[in-house]
């Protein structure tokens, strides 16, 4: 008897995708919970383990970035495109920052002890709005 192996498709659900247009559309890296709030105004009836659920799904499927920054909350890029984040240590906003000319570090390195799936620059400090207060 032969066996047929079914992959499991995930749905997209109307939950997910106002989750992932939230996620894909913003520009300061929301929290699971900055996310929740957002989603409730198009889907009341939605949960926040719904939306916890479904951005790990997204993660999974590489249609956004889960981003740690220390001892904060997870945050969600929808941006994809490489790039470099800017975290202000007063604030906790993340900024969004093109990646410098030149930067092939991988490139750069030999001997690596393996394949290099992905690699991020970020760079912690205070921000001008921060700073000028």
């Amino acid at each position: 008897m032969s066996q047929v192996i079914k992959t499991k498709q995930k749905r997209q659900t109307k939950q997910k995708k106002v989750i992932y247009q939230i996620v894909s559309s913003s520009t300061d890296h929301p929290t699971a919970e900055m996310i929740f709030l957002q989603a409730q105004e198009q889907v009341p009836s939605i949960s926040l383990g719904t939306v916890y659920r479904n951005l790990q799904e997204l993660v999974i499927e590489g249609k956004v970035f889960e981003l740690y920054f220390g001892c904060q909350q997870s945050r969600f890029d929808g941006q994809l495109k490489p790039h470099c984040h800017f975290i202000c240590d007063v604030c906790g906003k993340v900024f969004d920052l093109p990646l410098p000319e030149g930067l092939e570090v991988i490139d750069k390195l030999s001997d690596l002890p393996g394949e290099v799936r992905e690699y991020r620059l970020e760079m912690f400090g205070i921000c001008d709005k921060c700073r000028n207060k």
